[in-house]
């Protein structure tokens, strides 16, 4: 797959790549422990956050086997929101796994399911990626609704399979196949 700069707009919200201006806005929600209570990353520092965004500036989409962080713009107001992640499989690019971080200031406006949909439709209609996948915090009640919601799979549920912020947790992996979203269409 080539790699490419990925921009993606819905009707409230832009998905591109993430830059030093978006620092600000980056580190108050990365910096919120309720808003990394379910994530695989920790609160960050400004320094951290700095580092995280320069990183992944120079990451394109389509390297398989490697996460790239997006930034997810609101359109109206040009602040940062949030930020998602896409990883195509390593051994089969054909398959992509996904995650989303809204700000807690932005949370519960649906933000979340608009940059979802609008990354599957990319994947799945533009790409033509074969499945999406998505592992979550079996306590992360909120994720897993939005994934019922628009009809992904619970394909599995691993008990106490990752040691996670000091303790012991567990996952679902849910996952939604390309002809699933075709038939949903």
């Amino acid at each position: 797959m080539i790699e490419k700069p990925l921009y993606i707009e819905t009707p409230q919200l832009i998905i591109r790549h993430l830059s030093l201006s978006d620092l600000s806005d980056f580190h108050i929600y990365r910096s919120n422990p309720e808003v990394t209570k379910y994530q695989g990353f920790d609160v960050m520092t400004m320094e951290q956050a700095e580092d995280f965004i320069t990183d992944n500036s120079s990451k394109y989409f389509g390297k398989a086997g490697e996460w790239v962080q997006y930034g997810i713009e609101n359109r109206t107001t040009g602040k940062l929101i949030g930020d998602c992640a896409i990883k195509l499989d390593e051994y089969d690019p054909r398959i992509a796994e996904i995650g989303i971080t809204i700000s807690h200031l932005e949370q519960k406006k649906g933000y979340a399911k608009e940059v979802l949909l609008g990354i599957l439709s990319f994947l799945f209609d533009e790409i033509k990626i074969h499945r999406v996948v998505e592992i979550v915090d079996a306590e992360n009640i909120a994720s897993i609704n939005l994934l019922k919601s628009i009809s992904f799979r619970q394909e599995g549920h691993f008990i106490e399979n990752i040691f996670f912020k000091g303790k012991w947790g567990s996952e679902f992996q849910y996952a939604m196949l390309k002809k699933e979203w075709d038939d949903k269409k």
